[in-house]
């Protein structure tokens, strides 16, 4: 990280516009279609755009009136779209879908952590490579995924107004998660509307270090698994810096925390706010962009080990220019 700042400091100034933060969100099972923040940027734009994400998840913990358990990989496959109307709002909608496997990187990670001196979490407590998803409350299973089953998740709405356009960038969005998830018993979708807003603030700090910073609150459905599950409104709030290391090539940190919706389970990585730390590249060409993120959980609670983020982007045209 102080290798970071120094480059910045004794690298040569240039001019870059500014293109956003990550679009990374959190792919722990239990929270992945509760409206889950993924960052906009402030500016609005008519794009697509193509994004694979895929995540380790261990987690095996219970207290006295909850249990959960979770060891698996998990890969997201999602397609937005965004449209500028007339020219100061714009509508997006994002369709995902998800597999849920029992993996094959257990191995690895097992080795990475020795490595490393990382704890494990427990997994050589499991056979390698074997699936595990449920979620259960005084022995009732509320949750339970399968094995490599395939299916769509909950279609996200939303709409995005400008309210400043000068330095900084300032706007704000909101946005509803509908149920479309093809079987919230099985834990792709969450059988309820949840919805949400978020104020997001993007300011140049030099020619080519930027700085985002975004807030919202989300008011999730209930979960309707085999049981209902009761669910609460949460805080999330994210930050990045985007550093131009070329007019092509930029470099992201990012991150990102979010309070837990579920109700208190006595299982501190189920109650503890999440926290997502991200890394990446950024690649423009002209009107396309690609992007590969790498991101981990700092804290240990309510989100992947790791997660890995491919995505392109095709712009079509962005307010302000």
């Amino acid at each position: 990280m102080r290798g970071f700042f120094l480059l910045v400091l004794l690298t040569p100034v240039i001019a870059v516009a500014f293109d956003g933060p990550m679009r990374v969100k959190n792919q722990f099972p239990l929270s992945l279609y509760l409206l889950s923040p993924r960052y906009d940027p402030p500016q609005l734009e008519d794009s697509l755009t193509l994004n694979l994400t895929y995540s380790s998840i261990y987690m095996v913990r219970q207290s006295n009136d909850y249990a959960v358990g979770l060891d698996l990989e998990s890969a997201e496959f999602s397609i937005g779209l965004r449209k500028i109307i007339p020219d100061s709002t714009e509508l997006s909608v994002e369709v995902p879908l998800i597999v849920f496997t029992s993996g094959v990187m257990d191995d690895a990670i097992n080795r990475y952590h020795e490595t490393f001196g990382f704890g494990n979490y427990g997994r050589r407590n499991r056979p390698p490579n074997t699936f595990l998803f449920s979620f259960k409350e005084n022995g009732k299973t509320l949750i339970e995924g399968k094995d490599g089953y395939i299916g769509l998740g909950d279609i996200r709405l939303g709409i995005k107004k400008t309210v400043l356009t000068s330095d900084p960038l300032i706007s704000v969005m909101l946005e509803l998660e509908l149920p479309t998830g093809s079987s919230p018993v099985a834990g792709i979708g969450s059988g309820g509307i949840d919805a949400g807003g978020s104020l997001m603030i993007s300011k140049d700090i030099t020619n080519r270090l930027r700085a985002y910073a975004a807030a919202g609150i989300v008011f999730p459905g209930n979960y309707r698994g085999r049981e209902t599950i009761k669910l609460r409104s949460y805080l999330h709030a994210g930050s990045a810096l985007q550093y131009e290391l070329s007019k092509r090539l930029m470099l992201i940190g990012q991150l990102t925390v979010q309070g837990s919706a579920y109700p208190h389970t006595q299982i501190p990585q189920i109650d503890r706010t999440a926290a997502l730390l991200a890394i990446g590249v950024r690649y423009k060409l002209d009107k396309n962009t690609v992007e590969l993120a790498f991101i981990e959980d700092p804290n240990t609670s309510g989100a992947p080990d790791f997660s890995l983020n491919l995505l392109y982007k095709r712009v079509g045209k962005s307010t302000p220019d």
